[in-house]
């Protein structure tokens, strides 16, 4: 199990990163909740999935709380888990942005 909340970790930290970096650069970028999200929007997304994925990374390293990675027990299988984590979210991530009418079902836009 404890291998499981670091690969969701993984996923949610480095899910961040999409949202943040068009986000903080003033462009827009597709969130959950639209297909073309404003970059306030993805700014606040982005900061969501970075919270969440410290306080899984907590719930991993057993201190119950809010992680740092330093701090997360981010050593042998745990982070092998945590880079899986990462490339999964990464590889889907290409896969959808990368098709040029990308969209989630449930976007109607």
């Amino acid at each position: 199990m404890e291998l499981l909340w670091y690969f969701l970790a993984g996923f949610f930290t480095w899910n961040s990163i999409p949202h943040l970096v068009p986000g903080i650069m003033g462009q827009t970028h597709m969130t959950p909740f639209k297909r073309v999200s404003s970059p306030m929007l993805n700014v606040v997304w982005g900061f969501i999935n970075l919270i969440i994925g410290l306080y899984v990374l907590g719930i991993a390293a057993g201190t119950g709380g809010f992680a740092l990675p330093w701090d997360a027990g981010l050593t042998g299988s745990n982070f092998w888990a945590y880079l899986a984590g990462a490339i999964a979210v990464a590889i889907t991530a290409a896969w959808l942005f990368g098709r040029p009418n990308a969209r989630l079902p449930w976007h109607k836009d």
